[in-house]
Parts: C-alpha cells; sequence; structure tokens
C-alpha cells in the first residue's frame, strides 16, 4: 500500500483546533482574589503555591474546577439536572479553554463500618467474580462472596395468566454472602451490664445509670405499675425471670393510673434510643455512657472476616476471598499474578493492573478489608488516584490538594512519578502544594500573595522554578531553607512507657518516650507511627491528643464559637450598650428572623438538591438590624465577626475595646499560625491542617502534660513551618512534653529526640530501627529518614 503525501498548502500551518492550548482566567474575585488574571498551560504540570490562605483553592477549587463542573452539569438532561446542586457561576470575568475537571481531594472517605479499600475501589467486585468463576466448591454468583448482600428465602403464590388465571407456588432464594451474626460489620457489640445499675440498691433507690432514666418522671412510673418486679428489692435478689423481664422483655402494653403505656427492657430500650445512631452525633454526656458501656468485639462466627461460611468455605489454591482481603495489597498482587487461567485472563490482567497501582502509588502495605474510614487523609487521596491512573481518559484536568500530606520524602519521589505519568498521558495537572520537592518538578509555577486573608489573593509570580527561586517572593526567598541540626538538644525529665505495642503491624514493641522534649516519630508512610502515638499512649487525664479530623459541628459554628471565643466578645458588647448578651448571639435573641441567624436561606428543592441564597434581610450578617445599632469601640458585632484573628488581636489589645478575655484566645490563635482565619468563617470550609491547628489552640489552655499531634506542619507554606517550630519550642519550654508524628525534614532536625519506624511500610515495618538525637540520626544513616535528613541538613 503506497502512502499518500500531504501536499496541500495548509500542512504545514497549525490545525486551527491545536491553539487552545490555555486556560485563560481573567478577573477572578471568589473570596480573596483581587481581580487575578493568569494563564494555565494545557497538557503541563502547574503548581500553585503560597502562604495558607494567600488564595490558592480559592483559584484552582472555587473558581477553574467549579466553573468546569458546572457547565459539564449543563450537559445532562433537565430530569438528571433535577437531582444536582444548583452551582452558582464563580465570581470572574473570562474562563477559557476549560477541560473537564477531576477533582482529588483529601477528604476522608466514608465512615460506614461496611465500607473498606477493596470496596471503594474496583478490586473487591473483581475478587468476587474471580471466586464466582474459580472457586471450589461453587457456591452461586459474585453476590455470594459479598459482605454486603444478605442471603434472602420466601415463598407465595404468584399468579400466572395462561387463559383462566392459576396460582402457583414458588419459591425464591438468592445467596449472599453477609454473616448474620455481625450483619457484614466484623464486630459486635455488647453491653456492660456494671454500667446501666448499681445492683446493691433497688429501683426506688435510683439503681440506674442510664442518662435520663430517673424514677421520678414517666420512666418510675412504668418500673412501679408494670407488675413485672418489686421496685423496693435490690437487683442482686431479682429471679433469672424478674432480671430477664428488667432487661430483655419485647414491647408489651401495660395500663398504670388508668393511662395506657408499653414497657419494654432495657437493652433493647437503649438499642434503639442510644446505640442505633452515630456517636459523634449524640449529647457528650450520652456519648460518654455509651463509651463506657458498650464494648465491641470482634465477631466470634465470622472471626471479624465480615462473611458467611459458604463463602469462607470456597477457595482458589487453599484461599477464600476473606484470606486474599487480609493479605498485604502486594502480596496479594503476588498471588493474583501466579493464577494461570486462560478463561479468566482477561479480569486477572485487569485485577492485577488495580493491585499493581496500589503499590507502585506506596499503598501496597494496606488490605483490602482495611476500613476505608480509618485512612488517613493523604491514603484516601492516594486511593482515589487509584482510579484515576487506569483511566482511559486524555485531556483532563487533574486537580490535586496537597498530594504529598502524610508522605515520608521517601514517598513524595514515587508521588511526583506518578503525577508526571497523569501530564504525559496528555492531561493538565494543577497542585496546590507547599513542599519544594513537588514544586521542583512543575512545568509551570504560579505563586499567590503576598500574605493571607486580606492581605493575599494576588498573583505575585508566575513562571518556571528557576525563576521562582531569583523572584522576592515569600515563597521564592524561602525555596532553598533548609534547617541546620541543634546544636544542643534538651535532656529528658522522664519517660514514657511503652510496652509490648501490637496494635496493626507494630512488632511487640518496646519504647520509651522521653518527657519534658520534643520529640519526633517518623518512619515511612505505613510503618506503624500512628498506630504506636494512637493506639499505645494511653489518653489519660495529662495526654492532649490534637488530630485532623473533622471538628463536629452545624453551618453555624465558626472559630469564634468552637474556641469559646464569642463568649468574652458578647459579654464586652452587652457591657458598652446596657443590654444582655443573648442579644449578641446568632444562635439565640440577637438572630435575623429571617434566616435564623444562618446568614443564608436553604430553599429545600423536594427530590432537587437544596440551593442556599444570601438572606435578603441580614444582607448575610446573620443579625437584626436593631442588634447592629449597638457597637463597640465603633465596630458592630457583625463586622467584628468578619475580622481576622490578627486585626482582632489588635482590635480587642486596647483603646476602648479592650477585652483580655478575648485577646488571649486570640494570641493562641495567632500563635498557631491562624492569624488569617475570620472569626465568622464556617468550619466546614476549614482544610484538615487548619482544623488540627484550631483545636491545638483550644487545647493550648488545658493543663495537659503531654501533647500529641499528627503531622502539625500539613497544609503550612515553609514561612510558616518556622512559626510553627517556635510554638512547639514555646510549649516544651513552658514544661510540657511535645510527641509529634511528622515527616517533614525541618521539624526533625529541630527535635531533641528521633524514633524513628520502619524499616519498610506494613509487615515490612512496625518496628523501631532507630532512636536517639537528629545528629546521631544523621551520621548514622542506617535508614531512610537518617538518609532523607542527611540531605536536607546537607551533612
Amino acid at each position: 500500500m503506497s502512502t499518500v503525501k500531504r501536499t496541500n498548502a495548509q500542512s504545514s500551518a497549525p490545525h486551527a483546533a491545536d491553539s487552545h492550548d490555555l486556560i485563560r482566567v481573567h478577573g477572578a474575585r471568589v473570596n480573596n482574589l483581587k481581580d487575578v488574571s493568569i494563564e494555565i498551560p494545557k497538557r503541563r504540570l502547574t503548581v500553585f503555591t503560597g502562604v495558607s490562605g494567600s488564595g490558592k483553592s480559592s483559584l484552582v477549587f472555587d473558581t477553574v474546577a467549579a466553573e468546569s463542573q458546572r457547565l459539564i452539569n449543563e450537559t445532562y438532561s433537565a430530569f438528571v439536572q433535577g437531582f444536582m446542586p444548583t452551582l452558582a457561576r464563580p465570581e470572574v470575568d473570562v474562563l477559557d479553554g476549560l477541560t473537564t475537571a477531576i477533582i482529588v481531594d483529601q477528604q476522608r472517605m466514608g465512615g460506614d463500618p461496611r465500607s473498606t479499600v477493596g470496596t471503594a475501589t474496583d478490586a473487591n467486585a473483581m475478587l468476587r467474580i474471580l471466586f464466582s468463576r474459580l472457586g471450589k466448591p461453587h457456591i452461586g454468583p459474585p453476590g455470594a462472596y459479598s459482605f454486603n448482600t444478605a442471603s434472602v428465602r420466601a415463598s407465595g403464590a404468584i399468579t400466572v395468566e395462561r387463559g383462566a388465571k392459576k396460582a402457583v407456588k414458588a419459591t425464591f432464594h438468592r445467596t449472599g454472602g453477609m454473616c448474620t451474626r455481625c450483619e457484614g460489620r466484623g464486630t459486635v457489640s455488647d453491653i456492660d451490664l456494671t454500667q446501666l445499675y448499681d445492683d446493691s440498691k433497688s429501683l426506688n433507690e435510683d439503681a440506674l445509670t442510664i442518662p435520663g432514666y430517673s424514677m421520678d418522671g414517666w420512666y418510675g412510673r412504668i418500673f412501679r405499675g408494670c407488675g413485672f418486679f418489686d421496685p423496693d428489692k435490690p437487683i442482686r435478689k431479682y429471679t433469672k425471670k424478674e432480671l430477664h423481664d428488667l432487661l430483655h422483655k419485647e414491647p408489651t402494653k401495660i395500663k398504670v393510673d388508668g393511662v395506657n403505656l408499653t414497657y419494654e427492657g432495657l437493652i433493647p430500650k437503649i438499642q434503639k434510643s442510644f446505640l442505633s445512631k452515630d456517636i459523634d452525633a449524640l449529647q457528650p454526656h450520652i456519648r460518654a455512657f455509651v463509651e463506657r458501656a458498650m464494648t465491641f468485639t470482634v465477631c466470634p462466627e465470622c472471626d471479624g472476616t465480615r462473611l458467611s461460611e459458604g463463602a469462607r468455605s470456597s477457595k482458589i489454591k487453599k484461599l477464600s476471598i476473606a484470606d486474599a482481603c487480609a493479605m498485604e495489597i502486594r502480596d496479594l498482587a503476588e498471588w493474583v499474578r501466579d493464577l494461570k487461567e486462560p478463561s479468566v485472563a482477561p479480569l486477572l490482567a485487569a485485577l492485577g493492573q488495580t493491585l499493581d497501582s496500589f503499590v507502585e502509588i506506596g499503598l501496597g502495605y494496606l488490605s483490602l478489608e482495611r476500613p476505608s474510614g480509618t485512612l488517613s487523609g493523604g491514603e484516601a487521596q492516594r486511593v482515589k488516584m487509584i482510579r484515576h491512573l487506569g483511566s482511559s481518559l486524555t485531556d483532563v484536568t487533574y486537580v490535586f490538594d496537597e498530594p504529598t500530606v502524610g508522605l515520608h520524602p521517601h514517598d513524595i519521589q514515587r508521588m511526583n512519578g506518578l503525577l508526571l505519568r497523569l501530564r504525559d498521558k496528555g492531561n493538565t495537572v494543577l497542585v496546590v502544594e507547599h513542599k519544594p520537592e513537588t514544586i521542583a518538578i512543575a512545568d509551570h509555577v504560579v505563586d499567590l500573595g503576598p500574605g493571607a486573608g486580606t492581605a493575599g489573593g494576588a498573583v505575585c509570580f508566575e513562571g518556571t522554578v528557576e525563576g521562582l527561586r531569583s523572584a522576592g517572593t515569600i515563597t521564592g526567598r524561602h525555596f532553598d531553607d533548609r534547617a541546620a541540626l541543634k546544636e544542643t538538644v534538651r535532656k529528658s525529665t522522664g519517660t514514657l512507657e511503652i510496652r509490648g505495642a501490637t496494635s496493626h503491624n507494630l512488632r511487640n514493641v518496646d519504647v520509651d518516650i522521653p518527657l519534658g522534649v520534643l520529640c519526633v516519630i517518623t518512619g515511612v508512610a505505613g510503618s506503624g507511627k500512628s498506630s504506636l502515638v494512637h493506639g499505645s499512649i494511653p489518653a489519660g487525664a495529662d495526654v492532649v491528643s490534637v488530630d485532623q479530623g473533622a471538628i463536629r459541628g452545624s453551618r453555624r459554628s465558626n472559630p469564634a464559637t468552637y474556641t469559646g471565643l464569642l463568649d468574652p466578645i458578647r459579654k464586652a458588647f452587652a457591657k458598652a450598650n446596657g443590654v444582655k448578651p443573648a442579644l449578641f448571639s446568632a444562635n439565640s435573641e440577637g438572630a435575623c428572623p429571617n434566616c435564623n441567624g444562618v446568614g443564608v436561606v436553604y430553599t429545600d428543592l423536594a427530590m432537587m438538591a437544596g440551593v442556599s441564597t444570601p438572606c435578603e434581610e441580614c444582607e448575610g450578617k446573620r443579625y437584626q438590624a436593631a442588634v447592629l445599632e449597638y457597637h463597640l469601640g465603633g465596630r458592630d458585632i457583625s463586622e467584628v465577626l468578619a475580622m481576622s484573628v490578627a486585626e482582632a488581636e489588635e482590635f480587642f489589645g486596647d483603646g476602648e475595646a479592650r477585652t483580655p478575655a478575648a485577646h488571649r484566645i486570640l494570641n493562641r490563635l495567632a500563635d498557631v499560625g491562624l492569624g488569617y482565619l475570620s472569626l465568622g468563617q464556617p468550619l466546614t470550609t476549614l482544610s484538615g491542617g487548619e482544623r488540627q491547628r484550631l483545636k491545638l489552640a483550644t487545647h493550648m489552655a488545658e493543663k495537659g502534660g503531654v501533647y500529641v499531634l499528627d503531622e502539625p506542619t500539613t497544609g503550612l507554606h515553609l514561612a510558616d513551618v518556622e512559626q510553627l517550630l517556635g510554638l512547639l519550642d514555646r510549649l516544651v519550654d513552658s514544661g510540657k512534653s511535645v510527641v509529634v508524628i511528622e515527616h517533614h525534614q525541618a521539624v526533625m532536625a529541630h527535635a531533641d529526640w528521633i524514633i524513628d519506624l520502619g524499616p519498610g511500610a506494613g509487615h515490612e515495618g512496625g518496628r523501631i530501627v532507630f532512636e536517639g538525637t537528629p545528629a546521631d540520626l544523621v551520621a548514622d544513616r542506617s535508614t531512610l529518614t537518617g538518609e532523607h535528613l542527611a540531605a536536607y541538613v546537607g551533612a
């Protein structure tokens, strides 16, 4: 076949379709952005840098990704759009050249007890098909291996119309893999009876210790009038039947003083009222009771595998599906590679590819049965990445939010490789990042700033990494900063002993954590750091543990309400104006009647997603107009809540508005690097690192002697890390002991003592590979952490 030469004149000229190689943003004003205009190259890796709160997320997530999402939603039929949230167009003049955006963020994955790493990816579904084809004995279709599918048997008459109507007896049967005892959860709950009552007392002597169960109200009338037991007899003297009636009796209609009531045993009653609800949503005193009274044990029937006996009996090469899910993914990948079965060759290839992606991304130490709610933010983000690595889509915009969170310097190199692979497939990759190792691989850098909050929102630099180094911006100046090892380290004042720690992958670890110093726990992702610290340090009265978990609260919660700052502010306003403090609470008397103090009105559109619009009455200020007449230091309460922490610190520091109680809390917030947060910003909009630092500021007022922090540098700019180190030093110098899980070399170099776990992740980790000072670790260079720290400090 001869090749045809194209001789037309246009062949040498570029095609018009290839000229769209930029995403153009003009006049972006979302949140704190000040009319930002930039051009982002397509099919390249662009990194967005800048101090915390400088507007990176507003530009990448709330402008570019949000508009892309909105335009895609508009392509669906009106019926489908009815089930989607109605997104407002971001405040921007021009947005050109957008492509489909896929956001890979750090939101923790669903906390449902039946959601695992295997079910969150396609791995579990493929394994179930594999076992339904090859497993011996054959027990049924893929659903028979699913712990989310219950077995069902039913029988009844069905009517078949054939001439005259006939009723035919039919039975229906579906085989599922769910363990009937624990319903696919792997654990069963038991109730500790000693926490329900004091058996030396009678009911009339208030034997019951369950919150709300007093003998003065309805419960007293029911217990005294039911006639099943004597309310004056101590519980320990009850007969078997009386005790059964007290604890387990099914709902029974009774009549007391002519009133129809229902009596029910204590255990089914508290199971319905307390135990069926999300424990974190309960009131604090009820949550404390549930935590005391409930004991969760591994299900004795399925041994924690969640699967029925049938599903566990079906095997391939002596392995059941439960064994396969319990293996570390890298071992499972080997096992799948050894299965040579032509009838399922495409399935084996796809499954092998998915499992290899886990290993490649540095998650080979996980197992498919690991509950997805227990993954850290960084691990959850990388699990989501696996879905996209094998994708056939190209020319897509991938948006990453600090993909290096929770990664050891050793793992960051792997992550960089994956980001470059996504780019090389022809995708546009946008990354919000602080770590110099990842900024260094960028094709294009956008640096926002110069400060945070109202002092940020402008583009300080746009260009190459080399250009950033020589630029005078904060990021440019700090790009090559390297913390030096301390010349002298503090001596410990005592030790916290951990003996025989075995949670998760720890191998009978014995370690002494020094007190009175800054102790840093290091090791690659999955080496057992969190298991050692959170699983083995007893959370007693003296230990304050500060993690990055979500702060429980409604959309009304903000830094002022969470830290208790609003109380002294309300009192100061009330005193200055001679009125009561409740007027200055948006949750109480002062609330705008139209939006009930939320600032926005939520319109419920039945089957469609609700829409929120700023309240027309108060214009989003949350207060009644009359309340805004009252001033303190020339400002009304809504203006105070709109201030940043740094502004409010100055405002309440002296002059007419001087309020020492508020100033103290604001000082602590500024100390942890949250000077840019506005007092009224909803907590639901904070990042993981911001949430942790907000909790830290709140806990600093407590009397705890040991502070346990989990990667406090998350989301911190290089310039802010110095401020955090200063804060940790002040905590230690005030007599506290600080234990930090950390990957950031600047924090390692600053430590007084380092405990390094490893040598690898999963079953290759779980051991202490080094204990000593940072200088010894650098000199020793016997571990991965030692090598990276030595390179970092230039030793």
